[in-house]
C-alpha cells in the first residue's frame, strides 16, 4: 500500500494551471503546467479542463488530499484551512484585494472539487505567515476609519516560501528555528524581504498587495505616493493605467529595459548604462531592506537568499552585501560562486552573521501543510 504523503498541489492563475504531485517523505515531485486557459484558439477552455489534463499527465496512486495555493487570506485566514462552500465564499469576499490572484484560485479550486470530490481540498495561503506581524509593522498611517473599511493594511506575501525557507536554514545551521533571528530575502521576477524572529514574521516589504517594497522585474516596489496623484493630474493616467505602469511596465524593466536578471546583468556588463542603474537601483533597495530588518530584529543571525534570482545571481548576492561589513555581514567569494541546487553557507565559517542560499520548495510547504490539516 502506497504510505499517505502523497499530495496533488494546485496553482492556479487566471490562464494557467501549474501542478505538482508531492510525496513529502520521499521527497519527490512530479510536475507541469496547462496553459493559454480561456485564451482564443486555445483547446484549453476553462479551468476544468485543464484540471483533466492535469490529471491526465501525472500518477495521482495514493494521493490523500489536493492542497491548493491562494495568494490572500487578508485577515480572515492565520492558517491553512480545509475547504468547504463557506470558506470559498470568505476567499471569494477577499478577491477586491487580489483581483488578479483569488478569482482564477477559485476557479482552479471548484475545478479539483469537480474532478476529484473524494479527496479533502485544503486552502494554504501566501499571506497566512506573516499573520504574526504586530500593529506597528502592518498599520499605515492614514485615516483608521477609512483603513479599517476597506481592509488597508500590510498583510505581505510568499509566505509558503518563507516558512519553508527559515525552517531550512536553521536545519543548514544547526541551531533551534526558535532562537534565530534572520532576515530572508524572496528574490525573483516578484521580490521581497521578510524579517523573521524565531520563526515568526515580524516585518515584511510586500504591503497591502505585491506591488510595495523591492525593486521587481516589473514592478516598481516602494513610491512616494503622490507620484500617482502627480501622474494622474499631470499625464493624464487613468486608475488603470496606474496599474498597468506600476505592475507590468515599471522595476528593472522599466529603467534597465530588461525584466529578467540574467538579460539584465548581461547588459549592465556589455556597457548599457540603463541596465547598470536599474541593477544599482535594484541592490540599493535590497541593501536599505536588510539594514531596517536588522535593526527592527536587534541584531541578525542569518541572511538568506531565495528564489531565482537569489539563488542563482552570484552577482546580485555579492552587490547586496558588500557594504554590510558593520553589521558582521560577508560572503566568501569562491564559496558564493560555486554553483549548486543545495541549501548552503556562503560566509565564511567564523564570520558574525551566517550569509545562506536557501532553494525554496513551495510546493512540498504546501503539500505539507495540506496533510497537517487533514491529520496525516
Amino acid at each position: 500500500m502506497t504510505a499517505p504523503h502523497r499530495v496533488f498541489v494546485l496553482n492556479a492563475g487566471s490562464s494557467s494551471l501549474k501542478y505538482s504531485v508531492v510525496d513529502v517523505v520521499a521527497g519527490t515531485q512530479e510536475s507541469g503546467i496547462v496553459d493559454r486557459i480561456g485564451v482564443a484558439g486555445s483547446e484549453v477552455h476553462d479551468h476544468r479542463e485543464a484540471m483533466r489534463r492535469a490529471l491526465g499527465a501525472v500518477d495521482t496512486t495514493g494521493v490523500v488530499a489536493v492542497g491548493h495555493r491562494v495568494v490572500h487570506g487578508g485577515a480572515v485566514f492565520d492558517r491553512a484551512v480545509l475547504i468547504d462552500d463557506r470558506v470559498m465564499e470568505q476567499i471569494d469576499a477577499l478577491s477586491s484585494l487580489a483581483p488578479l490572484h483569488n478569482p482564477p484560485g477559485l476557479e482552479g479550486i471548484r475545478a479539483a472539487r469537480a474532478a476529484l470530490p473524494e479527496l479533502p481540498q485544503v486552502a494554504v495561503f501566501d499571506t497566512a505567515f506573516h499573520a504574526t506581524l504586530p500593529a506597528d509593522a502592518y498599520t499605515y498611517a492614514i485615516d483608521a476609519a477609512v483603513a479599517a473599511e476597506h481592509g488597508v493594511r500590510r498583510y505581505g506575501f510568499h509566505g509558503t516560501s518563507y516558512r519553508y525557507v527559515s525552517r531550512r536554514a536553521a536545519e543548514v545551521l544547526g541551531r533551534p528555528l526558535a532562537e534565530l533571528r534572520m532576515i530572508v530575502l524572496h528574490l525573483g521576477n516578484g521580490a521581497s524581504a521578510a524579517a523573521i524572529a524565531g520563526g515568526r514574521s515580524i516585518d515584511t516589504s510586500m504591503g497591502m498587495t505585491p506591488l510595495e517594497g523591492l525593486v521587481m522585474g516589473t514592478r516598481s516596489g516602494d513610491l512616494d505616493p503622490a507620484v500617482l496623484v502627480h501622474l494622474h493630474r499631470v499625464g493624464g493616467y487613468s486608475v488603470d493605467g496606474l496599474d498597468e505602469l506600476l505592475n507590468r511596465r515599471s522595476g528593472v524593466l522599466g529603467v534597465g529595459g530588461h525584466s529578467d536578471m540574467r538579460e539584465l546583468t548581461e547588459a549592465a556588463g556589455a556597457g548599457s548604462g540603463a541596465a547598470r542603474l536599474a541593477l544599482d537601483v535594484y541592490v540599493h533597495r535590497l541593501r536599505k531592506y536588510i539594514g531596517a530588518y536588522a535593526a527592527e530584529l536587534g541584531g541578525l543571525d542569518a541572511l538568506v537568499f531565495t528564489a531565482g534570482v537569489g539563488e542563482n545571481s552570484a552577482l546580485v548576492r555579492s552587490l547586496a552585501v558588500e557594504r554590510l561589513g558593520f553589521l558582521g555581514i560577508g560572503i566568501d567569494p569562491a564559496l558564493n560562486e560555486a554553483r549548486s541546487g543545495e541549501a548552503r553557507p556562503i560566509s565564511p565559517p567564523d564570520a558574525d552573521v551566517a550569509v545562506l542560499v536557501v532553494p525554496t520548495d513551495e510546493e512540498w510547504q504546501i503539500a505539507r501543510e495540506t496533510l497537517d490539516i487533514v491529520g496525516v
